[in-house]
């Protein structure tokens, strides 16, 4: 039925929700508001994340996903419900659903995702691995013998994965990505300027000034936090090279891993990623100058995608077109198939 199967890029900061037929209806931050008093859920998405940091005492607002998984099973499952209703509406048939997930998931992270897509009003649900969904939605002809590199950043994790013949030959998942650099840079203005900022102002930070590699001109902004000497307000002046200092021991740890799976990939791959190039996805891979890093440690040519941040849920938009390839278990879906049956 027109409309009726989902795609979902279920991810650690942002969900992106892809009906066939549509292209994306859906984006929102992964956030719940819930009132601890009765359970009852107040508000989700874009609503909820305006309450981060703000909250009175009775009500709290969580992200239910960390790390690229479920860390409240119960919210997530809720938290799919309610977006499924907002673009679906009432359905007398039930949607099919297709889901991303890191590709270092274990199995019984696996299951929850499988199992919450259910309790949240799905009648089948697939999974597919994020490097291949990523790989897909930036325009990559995985089902031909040629390897091609992925480095997807997202909020969670970084998935790298080297992909041949609709599947994957090595790939890494870490879980230092986007949280990661909000974190260092948290850490960083504490130690440095001695004063306390909370994650949407890290947030901010990280899109307007942060970088992994030297920009060509130093740029600047003003930034208020609590002061922890004196407990008052204090405004002082960030730049961008603070946030390249701040960035360090977060980007030389994915540099590592991209390192680790060019390392235990065959030859011959090796040769078509040197001919191919890499192709970042995620927003994590939009911190200035990602790309030439990575260029500048591999020697390998990489490339930003286009619309980067909605590649994975585009992927599964187009997986949805070939629901029956991923039943029959042709495309790399490993485990996913077995836990339909197990039902």
């Amino acid at each position: 039925m027109f409309g009726n199967d989902i795609g979902i890029d279920l991810g650690t900061a942002t969900i992106l929700v892809y009906v066939k037929g549509k292209d994306i209806v859906l984006r929102e931050p992964s956030v719940v508001a819930l009132n601890k008093d009765t359970g009852k859920m107040l508000a989700v998405g874009s609503e909820a994340q305006k309450m981060l940091g703000r909250t009175p005492g009775n009500i709290i607002a969580i992200r239910p996903l960390r790390d690229g998984v479920i860390s409240d099973y119960e919210l997530t499952q809720r938290m799919i419900k309610e977006f499924i209703k907002k673009v679906c509406g009432f359905r007398i048939v039930k949607p099919r659903l297709v889901v991303c997930v890191p590709s270092g998931i274990t199995e019984v992270e696996e299951r929850a995702v499988f199992d919450a897509g259910l309790q949240a009003g799905a009648r089948q649900v697939f999974l597919i691995e994020e490097p291949v969904a990523a790989a897909i939605g930036a325009g990559i002809d995985i089902a031909k013998p040629i390897g091609n590199m992925i480095v997807d950043i997202g909020g969670g994790t970084t998935d790298i994965a080297v992909i041949s013949l609709g599947g994957i030959v090595e790939s890494s998942s870490i879980k230092i990505a986007g949280d990661k650099f909000d974190e260092s840079i948290i850490k960083y203005i504490r130690r440095k300027h001695n004063v306390l900022i909370g994650e949407r102002t890290a947030e901010e930070l990280k899109i307007h000034l942060g970088c992994v590699y030297p920009r060509p001109d130093e740029i600047s902004m003003d930034v208020k936090g609590r002061c922890l000497m004196t407990g008052l307000p204090k405004v002082f002046t960030v730049s961008s090279s603070e946030m390249l200092e701040a960035f360090e021991e977060v980007s030389v740890s994915i540099i590592e891993a991209v390192h680790t799976v060019l390392e235990r990939t065959p030859p011959e791959l090796i040769a078509d990623i040197s001919t191919n190039g890499i192709t970042m996805t995620g927003g994590g891979g939009l911190v200035y100058g990602f790309d030439k890093l990575i260029s500048s440690h591999t020697g390998i040519t990489t490339r930003i995608a286009e619309d980067a941040v909605s590649c994975v849920a585009m992927g599964t938009g187009k997986a949805l077109d070939n629901l029956s390839v991923m039943q029959e278990g042709s495309i790399n879906f490993s485990r996913k198939r077995q836990l339909q049956k197990m039902l």
